[in-house]
């Protein structure tokens, strides 16, 4: 009765038939027991098998042997609980019985079910131990290694089961070469192919029909080509997917000509049609779109501009009619090649052939047109779809969307917004976040800010990125306060604004010196789990140092290493400048050298900033250690840096240094891209050196030579 129960699916009969023998206390023999177990496991219902045989083991309704734990074991082993079969093998240990073959068999399939394959394999070799490994315990091992893509551990056993003396049979062999393709290891598919050829195994066509689709995707040509030829003599016959996979890909265009024309006029017409658009397509691939526009034209009887009669594949221009697809093919190669009229032309040709238009059609030109900026084109496009049978879809409108959005034309994009809603399409954020930064880059974040409102007016809410990119354009216009106002209004509506956009505010907080406003955002976005990054703490240092409390900005620094947040060379460079601001050039040298103990390497930046603030400190000795440090770092100074030195030793009393600074950046032609404001400086250093009497000669030297005349002459020296 389980046999023919289980035979015809009957799985709630099945589970009535369990209760009522344990119910009515029906012997079992071992075998009988595990026969209706094995029942129970082909139709899934492992949990019903399992516990029905615990109740006949308890009950002493049967005495389980060998054989009944064997059943049960292939039962467990079809859902892959690991847990459960080791479980029962160890209960057949326990009873000190042998295990063989049909004990090991279900556990290895359990553990490859599971992917647990360290446990396969110690099974694997405890039944190559004791000689039990055939062709069937292989095939479930090398099938599921294949199946989890363990492709080498697979070849592998290939390899190694050629030593065993045992042979694989067709079946698992085409299984693998499958599974080895789906993982994309066309190599060791063509090696496993290899073994099949020594071993005179029959090759179907699905074998090579998989292969050749793989190297046709990896343009490997050449590969394909020898396996096509290969089909031919063994009298394979290649089925049309085949074909049109090689078309596809062939670069040799007689090679191309060769598989049309071995099967091109035994074909059926919508055969032939395949092929004809696999032609069409493999000419676009290589690059030959002019050559399938001018098939295509003679095909149709349309004027292509150039000769096509003397071309190899003329011969197929009368052997069919080409379709909607032929022309979605070769419109949508042409606008890739940036042949926008071609392409048109050819769209306009479609009605005076009788050849139906497609919304793929009409799609692809807008999008082509819309990313070219041909905005009148795609309206043109757009309002000829309305009036024909094809209606625009969200695609249509996206495409027109966003080269409005390109454009940074907010009118035209909301006015286009509205008649999406009215068709129940929608637009992309991605654009219409686009626009918002398009616009704030060009300082228009209040025409941005309106924009969202008029979004949200309609219906459609921007996302996070969008609100971001105006609130930094408004910070940046110094409208701190608008900014303020969307940040909580987004935070009303229930948005969760992210890291990028809290630094952007605490940013903007710091450089209003509103540095107490920065740290309540810190505080808030902690609140809300979100971990401050590099570029927060680097805000509130910078802020702490612009506003004179250096201890405050160094109480980040190290909030920074207790969050496991590595200083960066801006966190570095900004305290250096604090600490000379605040009249603390020793900790500035100091941090400096923590700084390239902790692995971050100062740029020029680093030390233009140090070097200033040593000048300031009038500290200008040490300054210029550092100055010469970095010429041998091959780091160039702004000239400023040199007149920042000058001041500095001609205050410290020290003219011979101020002069041979100023001997160098003559010499060097630094003078020419000195600004404006360090110009005066300089003009003053000149004259005080002039007038010291250990530089005043060296000084007229160089005026004389003309090296000063851009700042002064001879008369203001005297």
């Amino acid at each position: 009765m389980a046999e023919c129960l289980s035979g015809v699916r009957q799985n709630d009969s099945m589970k009535v038939l369990v209760n009522d023998v344990v119910k009515f206390q029906c012997y079992f023999t071992p075998r009988a027991l595990g026969f209706f177990i094995r029942c129970l496991g082909n139709q899934g219902l492992v949990k019903e098998a399992n516990e029905l045989f615990d109740q006949m083991k308890k009950s002493g309704l049967c005495v389980p042997n060998s054989f009944t734990y064997n059943c049960l074991l292939d039962a467990i082993s079809k859902v892959g609980d690991v847990g459960l079969i080791e479980l029962r093998l160890q209960e057949m240990r326990s009873y000190g019985w042998e295990l063989d073959k049909y004990a090991f068999t279900p556990a290895l399939q359990c553990y490859c079910n599971a992917g647990n394959f360290e446990n396969a394999l110690v099974v694997f070799n405890e039944m190559h131990e004791k000689g039990l490994v055939d062709a069937h315990v292989l095939s479930i091992l090398l099938i599921s290694f294949s199946k989890w893509g363990k492709v080498d551990k697979a070849f592998e056993l290939v390899e190694r089961i050629e030593d065993l003396n045992i042979s694989l049979n067709e079946k698992t062999c085409f299984v693998l070469i499958h599974g080895f393709v789906r993982e994309g290891r066309t190599d060791k598919a063509l090696q496993l192919l290899d073994k099949m050829r020594k071993k005179g195994f029959v090759l179907d066509i699905s074998v090579y029909g998989v292969l050749i689709e793989e190297l046709s995707r990896n343009k490997e040509i050449e590969k394909a080509m020898q396996l096509y030829e290969e089909m031919n003599d063994s009298g394979i016959r290649p089925d049309i997917k085949i074909l049109s996979d090689l078309i596809s890909c062939v670069r040799d265009e007689r090679d191309m000509v060769r598989i049309v024309e071995d099967r091109y006029e035994s074909l059926d017409l919508k055969t032939r049609m395949m092929l004809y658009n696999s032609v069409l397509k493999g000419l676009i691939n290589n690059g030959l779109t002019d050559k399938a526009y001018r098939l295509l034209c003679a095909s149709t009887g349309l004027d292509s501009g150039g000769n096509f009669n003397e071309d190899s594949l003329f011969f197929m221009k009368e052997l069919v009619c080409p379709n909607t697809v032929s022309f979605e093919m070769v419109i949508d190669g042409l606008c890739r090649a940036d042949r926008s009229e071609m392409a048109l032309r050819l769209f306009r040709d479609m009605d005076c052939i009788g050849c139906k238009r497609s919304v793929l059609l009409y799609n692809d030109l807008i999008d082509y047109l819309s990313r070219s900026g041909r905005l009148n084109e795609c309206y043109e496009l757009l309002n000829e779809m309305k009036q024909s049978e094809f209606q625009p879809t969200h695609y249509t409108y996206n495409s027109i969307f966003g080269c409005l959005c390109r454009q940074g034309d907010d009118v035209g994009a909301l006015a286009l917004v509205r008649e999406m809603r009215v068709h129940g399409h929608q637009p992309w954020i991605k654009y219409y976040t686009l626009l918002t930064q398009k616009l704030c880059k060009d300082g228009q974040a209040v025409k941005a800010s309106n924009f969202l409102a008029d979004m949200v007016q309609e219906g459609f809410l921007p996302d996070v990125v969008g609100y971001s990119a105006v609130i930094d354009g408004l910070v940046k216009i110094k409208q701190l306060d608008q900014a303020l106002d969307i940040f909580r209004g987004i935070c009303a509506r229930g948005y969760c604004p992210d890291v990028v956009a809290y630094n952007i505010m605490i940013n903007g907080l710091c450089k209003d010196k509103r540095v107490l406003d920065a740290e309540g955002f810190l505080d808030d976005m902690m609140d809300k789990g979100l971990i401050p990054s590099v570029v927060t703490y680097n805000s509130l240092i910078d802020g702490w140092c612009k506003n004179g409390d250096i201890d405050r900005a160094i109480v980040y620094l190290t909030r920074m290493t207790e969050k496991e947040r590595e200083p960066n060379v801006i966190t570095y460079t900004t305290l250096i400048d604090g600490l000379c601001n605040a009249g603390k050039p020793n900790d500035a040298m100091s941090l400096l050298v923590k700084m390239e103990t902790n692995g971050c390497s100062p740029n020029r930046v680093t030390f233009m900033a140090l070097i200033n603030g040593l000048c300031k400190c009038g500290k200008p000795d040490d300054a210029l250690i550092y100055l010469q440090e970095m010429e041998k770092k091959d780091m160039k100074p702004d000239p400023s840096i040199y007149i920042v030195l000058i001041e500095a030793f001609i205050n410290n009393s020290n003219p011979k240094e101020a002069y041979d600074l100023l001997k160098k950046v003559v010499h060097d032609e630094s003078l020419q891209d000195l600004n404006c404001k360090s110009r005066p400086i300089l003009k003053e250093a000149i004259l005080s050196l002039s007038a010291d009497p250990r530089t005043s000669s060296n000084v007229k030297i160089l005026l004389e030579e003309g090296h000063l005349t851009t700042l002064c002459n001879i008369s203001e020296i005297g």
